[in-house]
């Protein structure tokens, strides 16, 4: 079980690095006139169509859901997705990558709190501490210690629902993985709902016309549903599996040194000190997290 809840682990840090990624084609969006709800709507509605095509593929059994389950996938694709795609795309439109990612990743204090109540995950000492780490980390490499950045009272409201909606996914597919769906039909069900959640918001027309208007779009729009969307969702709640929600946001948290060294090299936002000391505390942290199996800490699944 060790080598299953390490290869778990695995793909979830792979789905935080792809994560990081975002901010990469979501400016692009943006600078061409695409809103946030536009943006959400075309990740959604594409990730739905590239879902389907799998789904038949590979076994249409996995279309199949009971009635009494839909609340799960609908808390997957509006209430987490929707809801913090849209607070993300709106902070990172109105703020640094490096601020945006932070105020993201208050997400694992969500995770634990939540599902030391709906699971009975224990928050052990060595979770917190590998939290306070990560997270101290964090306001290193994103320049809130150590830094120039601010944070304005509207990009820390929009952050924090940002945070919680995305720590709402691990509560949710975890409700729908105990049920015994697969990964992929949980990626299908969540971004067919948050589909529906935001055409009616957005501007498909628009949309299209952006999205498809060269060839240079079309590629960068299929590759951000593919490498920020698709690969990271299905290979995250695979991971969910055999590791602990909390511990799994805490793996994840390599999202935001990913986002900001891509904001560095892309965006030509600040490299310094803090950037370093803050990217060693944040892989202390998660190291720390994977080995709360010692002393009598099992994880999920282990």
């Amino acid at each position: 079980m060790r080598d299953k809840s390490l290869g778990s682990k695995l793909l979830i840090l792979l789905a935080g690095v792809l994560w990081g990624c975002m901010g990469l084609f979501v400016r692009p969006l943006n600078n061409r006139g695409l809103s946030s709800w536009d943006i959400v709507f075309l990740r959604a509605f594409l990730t739905t169509i590239f879902m389907a095509v799998f789904l038949l593929v590979k076994d249409k059994k996995l279309f199949r859901i009971k009635l009494r389950d839909i609340w799960c996938f609908l808390g997957t694709g509006l209430l987490s997705i929707v809801f913090f795609n849209l607070c993300y795309f709106k902070e990172i439109t109105i703020t640094s990558l490096s601020v945006a990612a932070i105020l993201l990743y208050t997400a694992p204090a969500f995770v634990m709190i939540i599902s030391a109540f709906c699971f009975k995950e224990k928050l052990t000492k060595r979770k917190l501490g590998a939290l306070l780490i990560s997270f101290l980390g964090l306001a290193f490499v994103t320049g809130v210690i150590g830094g120039s950045e601010t944070i304005t009272a509207k990009a820390l409201f929009i952050g924090l629902g940002a945070g919680l909606g995305y720590a709402l996914y691990s509560i949710f597919g975890r409700y729908a993985l105990e049920r015994g769906y697969e990964s992929s039909t949980i990626s299908f069900y969540t971004f067919l709902f948050a589909c529906f959640g935001t055409v009616l918001f957005a501007d498909p027309g628009k949309v299209l016309e952006v999205s498809s208007g060269s060839p240079k779009m079309i590629i960068l729009s299929v590759s951000f549903v593919l490498i920020s969307t698709v690969i990271p969702y299905l290979v995250y709640t695979i991971g969910l599996k055999s590791v602990e929600n909390g511990q799994a946001a805490i793996i994840a948290s390599i999202e935001p040194v990913v986002a900001t060294i891509n904001g560095i090299l892309w965006f030509s936002e600040k490299m310094s000190w803090s950037v370093l000391v803050g990217i060693v505390l944040v892989l202390a942290g998660i190291v720390l997290s994977n080995t709360s199996n010692v002393n009598g800490e099992k994880t999920h699944g282990s």
